[in-house]
């Protein structure tokens, strides 16, 4: 057989797999779209409850918002954080836990979904499936957040076409931190059992510091914040990007995310091959 025909079928291959991937990023985009419409209906089907839950977060994050606009009406001025810097710092960290919780909200369960079998689930079905995990799920409570966090910035915020951007590009490092940290954090009971607790408390540590300017903790307890708990990466946004880009720290932002997203990933699927079936049967649609 000569050379030419031998590389013919690879050829093939190769032009069905080019014409195949759009059409399966479509799909994809489609499923994702569809779950978040079916989670937002299921949400809305109670619409007074949804109102009141979405509602009760928003008060929450205003009591905090008043007691900074106090200390900020005695102080002015805290280690060189405005009043505007704090209130954009709460922007972006609820904003960014609000996106994650409320288009990504299985992150925080996956601890006990593996502990108690509920894989099976996802498994049996030809999707991604730490996509499918993280999708399945919207916490009604977290679109309070987004809709705070839009408010924050309405009110204090850059309405600029550029502040515009830098807010989005803010809200997506902070979202990506938080959905892919969680992930990692509750991905510890492919080889730890039920770690639902340690995961949750992990987290909480996570969101708690994104909401205290970085400019209070010194020396170890900087340290930690932008590494083991990278939360210094979240709240120090409204400084390093909002206010003013600052290169060294926003492409450190930008790596962080990524480590986190492609670590997260890698340690889920390598804890699916530790997984022990739960045996049940039952299939989501």
């Amino acid at each position: 057989m000569s050379t030419e025909a031998r590389t013919q079928p690879t050829a093939a291959r190769h032009t069905i797999s080019e014409h195949e991937q759009p059409g399966k990023l479509r799909r994809q985009l489609v499923f994702i779209l569809r779950s978040w419409t079916l989670n937002l209906a299921g949400a809305m089907e109670f619409r007074l409850s949804f109102l009141l839950t979405a509602g009760m977060m928003i008060v929450n994050n205003i009591v905090w918002i008043l007691f900074w606009g106090l200390y900020f009406n005695r102080f002015q001025v805290l280690n060189g954080w405005e009043l505007h810097d704090v209130m954009m710092m709460w922007a972006v960290s609820a904003g960014g836990f609000g996106l994650m919780a409320a288009f990504f909200g299985n992150a925080a369960r996956i601890a006990n979904i593996i502990a108690t079998g509920q894989l099976d689930i996802y498994l049996a079905q030809p999707k991604p499936v730490l996509l499918h995990v993280l999708i399945s799920r919207m916490s009604v409570s977290a679109i309070g957040d987004v809709l705070f966090a839009l408010l924050i910035f309405a009110i204090f915020g850059d309405k600029s076409a550029l502040g515009i951007i830098k807010f989005a590009l803010a809200l997506t490092i902070a979202a990506v931190i938080f959905i892919f940290f969680t992930v990692i954090v509750n991905c510890l009971a492919f080889w730890l059992g039920n770690t639902e607790g340690l995961s949750f408390q992990l987290f909480n540590a996570l969101l708690a510091f994104t909401t205290y300017p970085t400019s209070i903790f010194k020396s170890w307890g900087k340290l930690v914040l932008f590494s083991v708990i990278p939360a210094g990466f979240i709240s120090y946004l409204p400084i390093g990007l909002l206010r003013e880009i600052e290169l060294p720290f926003l492409a450190g932002a930008l790596a962080v995310a990524l480590l986190l997203a492609a670590g997260g990933t890698l340690l889920f699927y390598r804890g699916l091959r530790r997984y022990s079936s739960g045996n049940m049967m039952s299939l989501r649609r």
